[in-house]
C-alpha cells in the first residue's frame, strides 16, 4: 500500500486533533492518562486585579512573569513595612533623643511634663517623663533607678525587657540594674537586678509624679538617684547631663517614605537579629535588607519600595483609624477602644494579631505588661476614640461635647488628652496641653459630679476651664486615660460617654 506523504498526514492530524493541540484546550487521551482535578490548571488568560495575566499550557509568558515578580516585591515590602513599624519608631526615637547628647550620659528629662511643642507617638502631659537611651556596646552598665518612679525598659525591635520602679523588681524603692549586651558570658557580681536586653540599643523611659500638683520634687529625686555607668567604672562613675526639654522643640516621629527602608536596614545591620522569627527576617531579605549585606536596589526595586512606603503608611493609617477587631472596642456601637488587644505581645492563641500590632506600634510607644495590667487601683488604663457618636472622623472645625458620668473610677486622676492624626503627637493650638484633667483645679464637675468637656475651635461661653481647642481643617484623636482604675471600670458598670456633635 503507497504511504501518504507526510503534509497529508499532518493534516489529517490537525483536522483530527487540532483542538488539543492548541495551547489550553484538553490533551489528548494517551495510554497514562490521568484526569487532572478541578481548580489544578490555569487556563490560557487570568483576568485579576493586576490586569491580564496569559500562560501557554501553563507557563506564563515574559509580560506576566515581570508583572507577577513586581506584584510579589510590592507585597512583600507593604508587608515588611508593616512588621518593621516598631523598629523604625524607636530608631526615630532614638535619633531624636540622641541629638541631646551622648548616649549613656545624656538623661533628658520633661521638668514640666511634655507639651504638645515636641513631636512625640501620644505622649501624656499629666506626668514628668525621664526618657533616654542607653548602648550596651562597650560592655555592661549599670542603671541605679531612683525611687517613686514607674517606668520600664524595651529593646529597639520594641520587646519588652523589664520593669522599672513600682512595678519593677525595684517595687518602687529604687535600686541597682545590671544590664548585660547581647551575648554576655562573663562574671554577673551580685547585688543587681539582672537584665539581658536582646539588643544594644535600648529604651528607658519612666515618669515621676506630681507633688501637691508640682512636678519638680519628684524631678530633684530623679536627678539625685539617677546614675548610669560602666561596670568597670563603678568606683568613679562619670558625671551625668540631666537636660530639660520641656516646651523644646524637636522630634522623635519616623519617616514614612523611602528613608523608612534606610531605617530598618541600618537597625538591621547595627543589632543582633537572633529574636526576630525567620518569616520576618525573610521579608526583610526579600526586598533587599539583610545582616551583613548593602541595601542598594536599583531602580525598579527602588520604585517599588517607595511606592510601598506610601502604601504601607496609608495602610497602618487605614488599621489604626477604621480597626475592624470588633473584641477591641470596648461596648457595643462604641468609638472606644482599646490599644492592647492580644495584651501587650499582641498574640492571641499563640498567633501574632497583626492588626492590632500594626495599629499600635503606628499610634503609640511603649510595652509593658503593666500598661495591660487589670489590678484594681493600681497602674492605669486607656481607651481611644477616632471617630464621634455617628461614625464620622473627628473634625477640627466642628463643635463636640464629651460627657463623663459621675464617679468617675480613678484612685489617683484621669486625663483626655487630644492628638493630631498625622503626627500622633499632642495637637498643636494656642495651648500648651491639649487637654482636660482632673488635676486641673479649675475643672468644673456639674452638680450630680459628672463633668462635660468641649472640644471645638472657640469655647462655649462658660465652659472655658472644660474646654480643649481643636483647628478648622485639621482632624484630631483622644485617649482617656484613668489612673489607678477602679471596679466601675473594669466590670464596665462606668462607661464614658461618646464624644456627640454639638
Amino acid at each position: 500500500m503507497r504511504k501518504a506523504p507526510v503534509y497529508v498526514l499532518a493534516l489529517l492530524a490537525l483536522i483530527v486533533f487540532g483542538p488539543a493541540m492548541q495551547s489550553g484546550a484538553e490533551t489528548p487521551e494517551m495510554k497514562m492518562t490521568t484526569p487532572i482535578p478541578e481548580g489544578v490548571a490555569i487556563p490560557d488568560t487570568v483576568e485579576t486585579r493586576l490586569g491580564t495575566l496569559k500562560f501557554f499550557d501553563g507557563f506564563p509568558d515574559d509580560a506576566t512573569v515581570a508583572k507577577l515578580y513586581d506584584n510579589l516585591d510590592f507585597q512583600r515590602a507593604v508587608q515588611a513595612y508593616l512588621l518593621a513599624l516598631a523598629p523604625v519608631s524607636q530608631l526615630a526615637n532614638k535619633k531624636g533623643i540622641s541629638e541631646l547628647g551622648p548616649l549613656n550620659l545624656t538623661v533628658p528629662i520633661f521638668e514640666d511634663r511634655m507639651d504638645s511643642k515636641s513631636l512625640f507617638l501620644t505622649p501624656n502631659n499629666n506626668t514628668p517623663y525621664t526618657w533616654f537611651w542607653l548602648d550596651l556596646r562597650d560592655g555592661p552598665l549599670v542603671l541605679e533607678v531612683p525611687p517613686k518612679v514607674l517606668g520600664a525598659i524595651d529593646d529597639i525591635w520594641y520587646n519588652f525587657v523589664t520593669d522599672l520602679g513600682f512595678t519593677g523588681p525595684d517595687k518602687g524603692e529604687g535600686g541597682k540594674y545590671l544590664i548585660l549586651p547581647p551575648g554576655y558570658k562573663g562574671d554577673v557580681p551580685e547585688g543587681y537586678f539582672v537584665v539581658r536586653p536582646a539588643t544594644f540599643s535600648i529604651w528607658v523611659p519612666w515618669r515621676s509624679f506630681l507633688v501637691n500638683g508640682d512636678p519638680r520634687p519628684g524631678v530633684d529625686q530623679v536627678e539625685q538617684h539617677t546614675r548610669i555607668y560602666r561596670l568597670k567604672d563603678a568606683a568613679n562613675p562619670p558625671k551625668l547631663n540631666f537636660v530639660h526639654v520641656s516646651g523644646k522643640a524637636f522630634s522623635t516621629l519616623a519617616p514614612a517614605d523611602y528613608t523608612f527602608w534606610e531605617y530598618l536596614n541600618q537597625v538591621l545591620q547595627e543589632e543582633p537579629t537572633e529574636s526576630l522569627d525567620p518569616v520576618t527576617l525573610g521579608l526583610y531579605a526579600s526586598i533587599g535588607i539583610q545582616k551583613g549585606k548593602p541595601f542598594a536596589p536599583d531602580a525598579r526595586m527602588r520604585g517599588i519600595l517607595t511606592e510601598a512606603a506610601s502604601v504601607g503608611d496609608a495602610t497602618a493609617r487605614a488599621i489604626n483609624y477604621r480597626l475592624r477587631i470588633k473584641e477591641s472596642y470596648f461596648y457595643p456601637n462604641s468609638a472606644w477602644r482599646s490599644g492592647f488587644y492580644g495584651g501587650y505581645k499582641f498574640e492571641e492563641n499563640g498567633a501574632r494579631v497583626l492588626d492590632a500590632y500594626s495599629a499600635f506600634f503606628f499610634y503609640a510607644t511603649g510595652i509593658t505588661p503593666a500598661m495591660d495590667s487589670k489590678t484594681v487601683g493600681v497602674g492605669s488604663q486607656y481607651m481611644a476614640a477616632f471617630v464621634d457618636s455617628k461614625g464620622a472622623p473627628l473634625d477640627g472645625g466642628k463643635n463636640y461635647r464629651l460627657h463623663l458620668p459621675p464617679n468617675i473610677p480613678v484612685k489617683e486622676f484621669w486625663s483626655v488628652i487630644l492628638y493630631d492624626n498625622q503626627t500622633r503627637s499632642m495637637l498643636q493650638t494656642d495651648q500648651r496641653w491639649p487637654a482636660a484633667t482632673s488635676q486641673n483645679p479649675d475643672l468644673k464637675a456639674n452638680t450630680d459630679g459628672s463633668v462635660d468637656i468641649y472640644f471645638g475651635p472657640k469655647a462655649p461661653a462658660g465652659k472655658e476651664s472644660n474646654w480643649v481647642q481643636t483647628i478648622p481643617g485639621k482632624g484630631w484623636n483622644t485617649l482617656l486615660r484613668l489612673y489607678g482604675p477602679l471596679d466601675p471600670w473594669f466590670d464596665k458598670t462606668w462607661r464614658p460617654g461618646e464624644i456627640e456633635p454639638i
